[in-house]
């Protein structure tokens, strides 16, 4: 059996697509991996993986007292147990890894997502803000490897913190199904992801009363009762149909059946600026030309492979970009073809050597 590395993080593990192809990736090179996260009251049952899972059962779910409550179990748990090294998945649960890190001496990898103090549900709150910056900083500057999802958020953290971040971004297994060319079937466009404040779902809603299209909404999260009686309010029941909560294995074949995938964030704030998400890849891998936000990240990457097309996130823009796919066949399936061609590089299969790498590599040398 091979060293041990114990990842933590604040959700149930069981739809965290980016943790299962990550812990399996280092399994496949001889590690011994233990995903540690919490169950909540209506968790799913946890499917077998090729890693190892454990989940606490928490009495608070939300809020202060929830973080308070993890982080002591987590604490407690990483105090005791045997492993070689912690990978803290971040800012959220990596508190227990450095405690652990300077009291055990084990090795901490830090894996930032997003730059957590800059969310918006973090950045409106000052207080808070300024106690997660400070986690952040903390955990740079504690962590003997980090890695993030981007090159934007890279350059960001190691600008800020000089440490060399590294990147791994959240990119798909390659698939062998062939994809169709949508043209059976209505067309509809599609949106996968949490419901939640800033991710332009509002904008995309109302552009549906001037486009002769069926807007697709794949997904739950904070708004998801709001955006429902917007719908109501706007009498745009028939143009707008909210699925619900589909199982990521199922997304592909919806994205496959898609016209056009929509990925126009606001700008609320740093995190998202400067984000890299999976729904760009996730539709790319379906060979589905989306509206991808006007950010950095995304539009360095569409600059090198021309995937989409970049648009702000007002309700017109959204309108005159759908209707220029609309009326220009050509540029559609060049996008379409060019979503095939990209995947070919930026593809798990590939990206997990990098992973693999990093982990080999900084455990050896242990």
């Amino acid at each position: 059996m091979g060293k041990k590395i114990i990842f933590t993080v604040s959700n149930d593990l069981v739809h965290d697509q980016r943790m299962i192809r990550i812990c399996t990736a280092l399994s496949e090179v001889g590690f011994d991996c233990l995903l540690l996260g919490r169950q909540k009251k209506n968790s799913p049952v946890l499917q077998t993986q090729a890693f190892k899972q454990k989940r606490f059962k928490l009495f608070f779910e939300t809020g202060k007292l929830f973080y308070f409550e993890l982080n002591v179990r987590l604490i407690f748990y990483l105090l005791f147990a045997r492993y070689s090294a912690i990978c803290s998945i971040d800012c959220d649960t990596v508190v227990p890894g450095i405690l652990a890190k300077k009291l055990r001496g084990k090795m901490l990898f830090f894996d930032a997502h997003e730059i957590f103090a800059h969310t918006p549900e973090v950045s409106s709150r000052p207080l808070i803000q300024k106690i997660w910056l400070k986690v952040e900083k903390w955990a740079f500057a504690s962590a003997d490897i980090s890695y993030t999802v981007g090159a934007a958020l890279a350059q960001h953290f190691s600008s800020l913190y000089q440490v060399n971040s590294h990147v791994i971004r959240n990119v798909p297994l390659i698939s062998d199904n062939e994809f169709s060319a949508n043209s059976d079937g209505e067309k509809f466009i599609l949106y996968q992801g949490a419901l939640n404040k800033g991710r332009g779902l509002e904008n995309c809603i109302l552009a549906m009363k001037e486009l002769p299209l069926k807007l697709k909404i794949a997904g739950e999260g904070d708004l998801s009762q709001e955006l429902r009686a917007l719908v109501k309010k706007e009498n745009l029941q028939d143009k707008v149909e909210f699925l619900g909560f589909v199982a990521p294995n199922k997304l592909p074949a919806l994205s496959q059946a898609a016209w056009l995938g929509l990925n126009v964030s606001e700008n609320i704030g740093l995190s998202y600026y400067l984000s890299l998400n999976n729904k760009f890849f996730d539709y790319m891998h379906a060979e589905l030309p989306s509206l991808i936000n006007a950010f950095p990240e995304y539009i360095t990457l569409n600059r090198q492979l021309n995937i989409g097309v970049i648009t702000n996130s007002g309700v017109l823009p959204i309108i005159q970009n759908v209707e220029l796919l609309l009326h220009d066949s050509n540029l559609y399936y060049q996008l379409k073809a060019n979503c095939k061609m990209a995947k070919e590089d930026f593809n798990w299969n590939k990206e997990k050597i990098k992973l693999q790498q990093i982990y080999t590599q900084a455990l050896i040398a242990q």
